[in-house]
Formats: structure tokens, sequence, C-alpha cells
């Protein structure tokens, strides 16, 4: 039986970034359909409400050479989660998908192909991009302003929803096999005029099992919060800090009540990393050699050349900060990364306090800015601050983020869940017939069924 509001947990494979750890030794191909498919299933064994894919549009630069963990490619979501749709049963499949450079009746289509595929378990994370160097992609080419991205995004979603709901949910064709038409009161033409798509026609995929895909929001902007407020479901936060992660959840409750939704309607779910150890004093060490291996010294210099915006390969990453200011006037010497310092000369002077007031080499100080250590501890100890930050309302659960792939999820499901189970607060089972949306316990759920012709 429960003791407390239940805990939310959600797997994100790692992807192609500095927190995994390629050099581990259990470290597999991310690309290969077996590292996806352990993934899957070690998380479904955890009973986790959802698996959670990134995407990438492009291969990272940085001063015109292609990113070394990109050299490997970054396969294409959709099919990822089609493929995975057929080596699970209960878990939901929630994929990175962009607004700014796809049309909406194509993505909708998929994504209703999708919910149908795993008999409602298929969800979308809605992101933006203002990235031209991504935009190159695509015919258009190009990019949007900060503020249009996200009107772009909010009429996306609109739209998409305008054709999901075009098919009534008992429109199913039922007797094709005798040559007979549906009948034209249940599956209605879209007619959508807006500023930023001009859409006409009868959407081709009938209602799928949960109607709507779940929907996914991972902006932290005052932009890209409204739009979670208004459209979206989940939010992945980036927020972990107990008080900085409750401020956070307040204030999206807040949006919440300003569009007429209660909260109940919407899931705060931060990313969080972990590292479990026999005692406390092992998990630290743990963490700290985690951290190490995630800034090799390549990988420091790459970090600070994209903030000072400078060619430093000579620079000892075993000595002081870069003495030089950053040259905010050239151009990006890295490409296709989301900038997350928005005033470089200010953040270094911040740095270089801190490295002289703490002793560190630029190494040690890449480190303590550019990595998290997440929750560190016995299992005892993850299981009961994941359950604190659940019951004081700082969040509803957790993105879970490891730092191997594909075997990083094995020791939380194996040592943590357990203890979350044994404090009632993560379920033990699936429901037989459950979406996505009622394993997340959001309401207006639609019950899953099956579009087979009579």
């Amino acid at each position: 039986m429960s003791r407390g509001r239940q805990v939310h947990l959600a797997a994100h494979f790692p992807g192609v970034n500095n927190t995994t750890v390629w050099s581990d030794e259990r470290a597999e191909s991310q690309i290969a359909f077996s590292s996806f498919e352990h993934f899957a299933r070690n998380a479904e064994r955890g009973f986790f409400d959802f698996l959670f894919l990134a995407e990438g549009l492009r291969l990272r630069e940085q001063k015109g050479r292609i990113h070394d963990l990109d050299v490997v490619g970054r396969p294409n979501t959709l099919a990822v989660l089609a493929a995975l749709a057929g080596v699970t049963e209960h878990i939901g499949l929630v994929g990175t998908l962009q607004t700014t450079f796809n049309e909406p009746v194509e993505l909708a289509k998929q994504l209703a192909t999708l919910d149908h595929l795993t008999d409602g378990r298929a969800g979308w994370n809605v992101v933006t991009s203002s990235d031209a160097f991504h935009g190159a992609n695509f015919r258009r080419g190009g990019f949007l302003g900060h503020a249009d991205r996200y009107t772009r995004a909010a009429e996306f979603v609109e739209l998409s929803r305008e054709l999901w709901d075009s098919w009534e949910p008992d429109a199913v064709v039922a007797d094709v096999t005798a040559g007979r038409y549906a009948e034209r009161s249940r599956v209605r033409d879209v007619a959508h005029h807006g500023p930023q798509f001009d859409v006409v026609g009868t959407f081709p995929v009938p209602r799928s099992p949960q109607g709507h895909p779940v929907v996914v929001q991972a902006g932290d902007s005052d932009e890209g919060r409204d739009l979670a407020a208004r459209h979206a479901e989940v939010i992945f936060s980036l927020h972990t800090e107990f008080e900085d992660a409750r401020a956070f959840r307040r204030d999206v409750t807040a949006r919440l009540e300003a569009v007429g939704r209660t909260e109940d309607e919407l899931l705060v779910l931060p990313g969080a990393t972990f590292t479990i150890g026999d005692t406390q004093a092992d998990a630290e060490e743990k963490s700290r050699a985690i951290r190490r291996a995630q800034v090799s010294p390549a990988t420091a210099i790459a970090f600070l050349e994209q903030v000072w915006n400078r060619d430093l390969s000579d620079h000892d990453v075993d000595g002081p900060l870069p003495t030089v200011d950053p040259d905010v006037d050239a151009d990006a010497v890295s490409r296709g990364r989301v900038r997350h310092v928005r005033d470089p000369r200010a953040t270094v002077r911040e740095w270089r306090d801190r490295a002289a007031a703490e002793h560190l080499t630029t190494r040690e100080l890449v480190i303590a800015v550019s990595t998290r250590g997440g929750f560190v501890g016995t299992p005892d100890h993850l299981a009961a601050e994941i359950d604190r930050y659940v019951q004081e309302r700082a969040s509803d659960g957790f993105v879970v983020v490891p730092h191997t792939n594909p075997h990083g999820l094995d020791e939380f499901v194996d040592r943590v869940v357990p203890l979350l189970q044994e404090r009632g607060v993560h379920r033990e089972s699936y429901g037989d017939e459950a979406t996505l949306r009622q394993t997340l316990g959001l309401p207006g759920t639609i019950t899953r069924r099956r579009a087979v012709p009579a």
C-alpha cells in the first residue's frame, strides 16, 4: 500500500555528450539496437514510466571539425522508438522532436502512428531551435528568433491536436473488407489558418489509443515555461538542487493557474545523475572518479573554447585558467551546441574568482562547473532523497541519467528501485492495458483500444 505520493521515474538514454563516459569498460555502441534494447528492457524491469531519447539534427562542430563524440552518428529518434515498441510491453516511449524544422501534419502522422504501434505508449518532447547551423540542414535554412520559435512551437502543438482530434474516438473503419466507406461525419477535414501554418485537408491516421501522445517539454526560459504551462503534460527540468527544484515547481504551478489548468495536469521531472556506493565515502569517491572521467583534458579544452570563443588547444589544463579574455565579437568556434553562457566575460570573472578561492586548476574548475554529482550515496540514501523531493513537492519524480551506455541503469534498478517499492512510493507492476498517460496518472485518460477491422 502506498505511504505517500508516488514517485515517477523516466530513463534518459545516455547520448553523445561528456556526461556519458565512453571510456568505461562497459560502454557499448550508441547506435546498435542491442544497446537501446538492453536499456529499454532494463527500465521496464524497474517499472519506469517512460524511456526518453534525445535528437540530433546535425553533427556538432568545433573549430571546423566534427565533434569527437558525434563521429559514430546520431540515429533517428522515431525509428529507434518504433523498433523498441516490438521488444517492450508497458514502458512509455518518448522522443525529442523539433517544432522549428519539422512540419505539423508529417510529425503528427508519425507520432499518431507510433501511438498505434505501441498501443498507447507514445510521447513527444517538444523542443525548438534558433540555431542557423542546424537550419542549414533543412530546405528553409536560416533560423527563427528566440520569441518566434516559441510562437511557432505553440501553434505547432495546437495544430497537431486539431489533426489528432479530427477523427472521432470510434471512427476506425470497421467494415473495410466489405468495400464500404466510412461515414463522413466521423472524420472531419481540418481547416487551420494561422500565422505559422495554413493547412486544409483530411488527417490520414485514425485516432490513436491515447487520442494524443503525451506532450513533454524541456524549455527553461520564460517562453519555454509558458509553453509548458499551456501545452505540456510533463516538464523535463534542469533544476535538481532541492530548493531550486521546489522554486521551479512553484513557478510552473502559478503559470498553470494563470491559464486555467490545475497542478495535477503537469508533472515536473528534473534530470538527475546518480552514483551508488556501499558507504557514503565509497559513493563520493566513485562520484569524483566519474566526474574526472567525464572531463578529460581534451574535453576541458573544448569546454573552455566554447566560452572563451578562442583556440585554446595549447592551454595547460593542469594550470590556472587562461589569462586572455573571451572574444565575444568573433564568429563562434563551436556550432550545433546549446549555449548556456549568456555573458562570457562575467562568467569568466566568476570562474577566476572561484578558482583562486578554492585553488582549482583549469580542469578542476571545468569539472566543478560542468558536471553534477547528482544523487550520491548508498541505495538507502538515494531512495530517501528521491522520496523526500516528491513528498515535499520539489518534484514529481526524476528523469534518471546514467553515465554509461547501455548498462548504466542496471545498478539503480537492482538496488534503488526495490527500496522505493518498500516505501510504497513506486509501483510493483504496470496496469495491463495502461496507456502512457494512465501510467503517469494524468487526468483525461483514454482507454486503450485496438484499431482492428471487423
